[in-house]
């Protein structure tokens, strides 16, 4: 009995978290288009996205990403769908609930899209979602020097800037990115202090001279 609920209660938050992702994104597809930062083709290439570390794309519906989380969201349900069925009407999978456990949360977690920053008028879109600058806690700034956690993961992160903006949410999000130009560096900053958003540089980050910064435009 108390695995059919605890299970029962994973299925509504896992399928709640999934639609709601979803919204969000076709949410902020639209947003996207009143951006005042990134514009250029330059700003889009100087922001590296996480886990993968490539260049940031612009938000599309036709993009490979949107399609994922569009058609992934619908397996995804389906598939939890069919565990839950499996659990209410077997003892198959009873014997290892921490692994199904798992299973759920792999499946939720796996629709995923690409990560983005944009910065517009009245709020932020990060990550695929929407925050208005009031729900935007603080920024932080760091080089990535060497020591750094990320340097020497990917070329490119080497002498960048590692941007990391707090927000006030419910869902756990990886909240940074990785932005190469620090005269890109400074004008995200500028924004989010015009919008009265506040934060901090580490001290290895303060205008220490390298190849990347000082030659990329």
């Amino acid at each position: 009995m108390f695995v059919n609920i605890f299970f029962t209660i994973v299925f509504i938050l896992g399928v709640y978290y999934l639609i709601q992702y979803r919204n969000s994104i076709e949410k902020a597809v639209d947003l996207s288009k009143q951006a005042i930062f990134p514009q250029t083709k330059q700003e889009f290439q100087s922001i590296l996205i996480p886990t993968e570390f490539k260049e940031m794309e612009p938000l599309s519906k036709s993009t490979k990403s949107y399609k994922i989380v569009k058609w992934g969201t619908v397996a995804a349900i389906f598939i939890l769908i069919g565990l839950l069925i499996v659990v209410f009407t077997t003892d198959y999978l009873r014997s290892s609930i921490f692994s199904l456990s798992y299973f759920f949360f792999a499946i939720i977690t796996a629709v995923r899209h690409r990560g983005n920053l944009f910065l517009l008028p009245d709020g932020i879109i990060l990550q695929g979602r929407y925050f208005s600058y009031n729900r935007v806690k603080e920024y932080e700034v760091e080089q990535i020097v060497r020591w750094h956690d990320l340097y020497g993961l990917e070329d490119r992160l080497n002498f960048s800037y590692k941007l990391t903006v707090k927000v006030k949410g419910f869902f756990p999000l990886v909240n940074y990115v990785a932005v190469e130009n620090e005269d890109h560096l400074n004008k995200i900053i500028d924004i989010l202090e015009m919008n009265g958003v506040t934060g901090t540089r580490k001290p290895d980050s303060t205008h220490q001279s390298s190849p990347k910064v000082s030659t990329k435009l």
